[in-house]
C-alpha cells in the first residue's frame, strides 16, 4: 500500500461516510482516536484529519491505513489533506519558540520582572508583533494564535521564574527559565538581541528568511540570540561575494586556507578536489555586531566541523577560543597517553623473570 495516495473524491466519500455514521462511531469502526494536531475543516464542519486521511486509502487502495501506520501530522495526514486542496487547521498552537520568548522576557524586565494583564498596551503591541513573526506556518496557528490572553499567560510564566519570586510558579516551559536566566547573566546583550528582533519583524526583513529548511537550525546547533538572527547571521556568512573577498585577502598576504581554528586544510586532505574551498564564520554575532557592514576582519576561515563546534552552543566561542580548546585537548591526551605508556614499562620491569 502506498502512504498518501489519495484523491479529492475518495476524502469526500470519507467525510459523507463520517457524516452518515457519526464521529463517535465512525472513529471507533476504524480505530481512530480524536485529532491532536490537525482537524480537516469542511462546509464548516470539523472532522479529525488522520482519520479521514487514513480511511480515504480504502477507496483508491481498497483497505483503509491504520493509526499505526502514519502519523496525523504535517509530514503525512495533515499534508495530503492540504496537498489535495482541503482547509486542515491546528488543533493547538505551536510552542512558544526561543525569539518569541526572547521578545516576552525583554517586556517583564522592562515592567521590574513583573508579569503583565492581557489589557495592557504593551502586550496588546507584542500579540500583534508575535502574529508577524515569520517562525510558524500559517496551518499550525488557530484562531487564538499568540493573542493578548497567551501573551499575558507568558509574561507570569517568565516572571514567576525569578529567582527572587517567592509564590508558585505558573505552568510554564523549561525554555522560559533558560532565557530568563540568560536575561539575568547578559541583560545588555540579550536586550539588544530583543531589539534586532523587533527591528527585523516591524521592517519586514525576516519574511523572506527560509526558516523551515536547513539542519543547521537544529536543536543542536542554535545561539541565545534566536532563530531568526541566527538565520541572519549565517546568511551572512554565505555572502558568496564576502567570502571570496576574504579568501582573496588572505591569499594575497601569503596565507593559507587551513581552518584558523584546528589548521584542517581542504587542499592538503582532498587534493584538487578540495583547492580552493573553505567556509567562512562571521566571529560576531549579531547581537554584539548590530546591523552595520561587514569587514574582512570580522570574517573567519574555518573548516565545516570547526564551524559546526562553534556554533553547537551559544555563548559562541571565537575561532581564536576554539583552537585554544582543541590545543588543551590534544595536549591532555598527549599526557594521558605517555602516563599510560609508562606505567606499562613500569609493570613490565617489575614483572619477575623466568624461573630458571
Amino acid at each position: 500500500m502506498r502512504r498518501g495516495v489519495i484523491t479529492r473524491e475518495s476524502v469526500l466519500k470519507t467525510v459523507a461516510e463520517h457524516d452518515e455514521l457519526g464521529r463517535e462511531a465512525f472513529l471507533s469502526k476504524y480505530g481512530f482516536g480524536e485529532a491532536r494536531a490537525y482537524v480537516l475543516v469542511h462546509e464548516g464542519r470539523e472532522y479529525d484529519s488522520k482519520a479521514i486521511a487514513g480511511v480515504a486509502h480504502k477507496w483508491d487502495q481498497e483497505r483503509a491505513l491504520a493509526p499505526s501506520e502514519f502519523s496525523g501530522g504535517k509530514d503525512h495526514a495533515a499534508a495530503w489533506l492540504k496537498r489535495l486542496g482541503f482547509h486542515v487547521k491546528a488543533v493547538k498552537n505551536p510552542d512558544w519558540a526561543r525569539d518569541e520568548i526572547i521578545l516576552a522576557c525583554d517586556l517583564v524586565m522592562k515592567n521590574e520582572w513583573r508579569g503583565l494583564d492581557a489589557q495592557a498596551s504593551q502586550v496588546i503591541e507584542l500579540s500583534a508583533l508575535l502574529q508577524l513573526l515569520p517562525i510558524h506556518a500559517e496551518a499550525d496557528r488557530n484562531e487564538k494564535f499568540r493573542n493578548p490572553n497567551g501573551v499575558a499567560r507568558k509574561t507570569f510564566d517568565i516572571a514567576t521564574r525569578h529567582p527572587e519570586y517567592r509564590g508558585k510558579p505558573t505552568n510554564g516551559g523549561s525554555l522560559d527559565a533558560e532565557v530568563l536566566n540568560e536575561f539575568l547573566g547578559r541583560p545588555d546583550e540579550m536586550a539588544e538581541a530583543a531589539r534586532l528582533i523587533r527591528e527585523g519583524i516591524t521592517s519586514g526583513e525576516f519574511q523572506g528568511l527560509d526558516l523551515a529548511g536547513g539542519e543547521e537550525l537544529d536543536d543542536d546547533f542554535s545561539a541565545a540570540e534566536g532563530r531568526l538572527l541566527m538565520r541572519r547571521h549565517l546568511a551572512r556568512e554565505r555572502n558568496k561575494g564576502l567570502r571570496k573577498k576574504k579568501i582573496d585577502s588572505v591569499l594575497r598576504k601569503g596565507g593559507s586556507l587551513a581552518c584558523e581554528a584546528c589548521g584542517f586544510d581542504f587542499e592538503e586532505v582532498y587534493g584538487e578536489r578540495g583547492a580552493g574551498y573553505v567556509e567562512c564564520h562571521h566571529v560576531v554575532p549579531l547581537h554584539e555586531a548590530g546591523e552595520g557592514r561587514t569587514k574582512l576582519s570580522d570574517l573567519a576561515l574555518i573548516c565545516a566541523n570547526c564551524h559546526r563546534m562553534i556554533h553547537r552552543r551559544a555563548p559562541w566561542p571565537t575561532p581564536a577560543e576554539l583552537k585554544v580548546s582543541i590545543e588543551h585537548h590534544r595536549s591532555a591526551q598527549r599526557a594521558d597517553s605517555t602516563g599510560i605508556v609508562r606505567q606499562r614499562s613500569s609493570t613490565v620491569e617489575r614483572s619477575p623473570g623466568p624461573t630458571p
